[in-house]
């Protein structure tokens, strides 16, 4: 049912990043870390004009990048993290970008939510992006009882929502997250369209369990 709901309410289920390419979006998503998408959107626009390739990056001293992507914040991890990465994009996958779960995971930077987000958006294979949306209206609404940890959150998540839906209901959960279900403000529950079904209006959520379906990835 909240799939549903949500897929009424926001029926552009897609990713706040701006990229054109899958590298594009493995930088971002590093860069998103602790940092709005807006701003990330508007500062890569500077370090992909200088940097256009993943050569290129990859050909970059990490100190060059830092000095585009601090306003981000973490400059100097991100800048590294970016810098192995594109490097090994660049020497292990002909500037390509792997389409397993488990390659990307040993990208250097990536974890299991930007590795998801790759598998989701760009493949469009099975994924489920635990962010701190997914995880505070997981809670709120009684998807998930108690449970902060994204990897957690991931795993029971994948109990209940069809691989197929996974990804774009993430993203929903991030428009919600922004416009009604705030993390800085009171939530905004008059406006919600899952006020009847959210434990945090006394209601007990009682999804529908997913079709079996193969390992999480």
């Amino acid at each position: 049912m909240c799939i549903e709901r949500l897929k009424a309410e926001y029926p552009l289920a897609d990713c706040t990043l701006d990229y054109d390419h899958a590298w594009q979006l493995l930088v971002e998503v590093r860069l998103a870390a602790q940092c709005t998408d807006e701003r990330v959107n508007v500062v890569v626009q500077d370090l992909f004009a200088k940097y256009p390739t993943v050569a290129a990056l990859a050909a970059a001293e990490p100190a060059d990048i830092e000095a585009i992507v601090k306003p981000c914040g973490l400059g100097h991890s991100k800048a590294r993290d970016i810098s192995a990465c594109m490097r090994v994009l660049h020497e292990k996958y002909n500037d390509g970008v792997p389409d397993t779960f488990d390659a990307l995971l040993a990208l250097p930077g990536v974890g299991r939510k930007s590795a998801n987000l790759i598998m989701g958006d760009v493949f469009g294979k099975p994924a489920i992006v635990t962010d701190t949306h997914c995880i505070r209206l997981c809670n709120r609404i009684g998807l998930v009882d108690g449970v902060k940890e994204p990897a957690k959150v991931e795993k029971e998540l994948w109990k209940i929502v069809p691989g197929e839906e996974g990804s774009d209901f993430c993203h929903r959960l991030v428009h919600h997250g922004r416009a009604v279900c705030t993390a800085r403000t009171a939530p905004y529950c008059h406006d919600c369209c899952l006020q009847d079904i959210c434990r945090k209006n006394g209601v007990t959520p009682n999804p529908s369990p997913a079709p079996a379906r193969a390992a999480a990835v």
